[in-house]
């Protein structure tokens, strides 16, 4: 059902109106003032709009150029109907924002072909609304998988990447603090070896859930490859990573993981900047890298500092 909303404040010829476009199967809502066509449009379903452009309280002119500025009512087309019919009387109807003009007296057979015409236009334009949120759509769940690790959720390491030159730029530029945390998980092929890959990934998503958790939502977490994962924190001392890193340390190794009884531990590194040898964003990983090696190879389960 089509419902158009008819503003006329004389009661005769809207009655006559109503009468004939009720006939032709629409549905009308009749108001004859623009305070009233305003409230209509905003709160209850409406197609159309038929505008009488002299109305005792508010003039036509202004209540299309509410509703057409009105993120709720531009899309509704109007028609605008006026015994003047004057080109500057048409042409200020046109630039308050009616879509139509129709000078009365007018014929009904003229009415109601200006009627059709307008809402094949708005059929046509609301398909294309509807392709561009579409679109949109897709494309912001394409940009979400572009950045993201499939397993795990998090970042991916391209995405790591990119934020990672920027923060370290405007490390450099501001001059504050930035920290970088690479974490392993220790001895995660026997996990692989002696339960399958399938419960491997498991622990992986689970472990990934955990260190976000432990992290604030300025930072950056990413799957950095493997059973290998990264942290970047933004105006954060070396040693505010190491409480970090040691809140990790305990909620994984105190975590019971779904798809194995045993314990899964990391090993940690951490460096950070201000540091008279890290001068790139690269050294600065290389740096956390090195210092996790340090701790894996020193048993596992702890973290070591460049």
């Amino acid at each position: 059902m089509i419902n158009i909303l008819l503003v006329e404040d004389d009661k005769l010829q809207a009655g006559v109106t109503e009468n004939f476009l009720e006939s032709h199967g629409f549905e009308i809502i009749w108001t004859d003032n623009g305070k009233g066509a305003i409230k209509i449009a905003k709160t209850q379903p409406v197609d159309l709009i038929l505008l009488d452009f002299i109305l005792p309280d508010i003039s036509g002119n202004e209540v299309c150029r509410f509703l057409k500025q009105t993120d709720d009512t531009k899309a509704i087309p109007i028609i605008a109907l006026s015994i003047k019919s004057s080109t500057e009387e048409k042409v200020a109807g046109l630039l308050a924002g009616a879509d139509d003009y129709l000078p009365k007296p007018y014929s009904e057979e003229e009415l109601l072909a200006r009627i059709y015409a307008m809402l094949r236009t708005k059929e046509l334009q609301d398909e294309l609304r509807l392709r561009n949120r579409q679109l949109a759509e897709v494309l912001s769940r394409v940009e979400v998988l572009a950045v993201t690790d499939s397993m795990t959720g998090l970042f991916n390491r391209r995405h790591f990447d990119v934020v990672l030159e920027k923060e370290f730029n405007r490390t450099v530029r501001y001059q504050y603090p930035t920290s970088c945390m690479v974490a392993d998980v220790d001895d995660f092929k026997s996990i692989n070896d002696g339960h399958g890959h399938h419960v491997g990934d498991i622990c992986l998503k689970e472990l990934a859930d955990i260190i976000r958790n432990c992290v604030r939502r300025i930072d950056t977490v990413a799957r950095w490859g493997g059973e290998e994962f990264i942290v970047l924190l933004p105006e954060t001392k070396k040693e505010a990573a190491v409480t970090v890193a040691s809140r990790m340390l305990t909620a994984i190794s105190n975590n019971k993981f779904s798809a194995i009884s045993k314990r899964i531990t990391v090993s940690i590194g951490i460096a950070g900047v201000p540091d008279s040898s890290i001068d790139n964003a690269e050294k600065l990983v290389n740096a956390a890298d090195n210092a996790m090696y340090e701790a894996k190879a020193s048993g596992g389960n702890k973290m070591e500092v460049a």
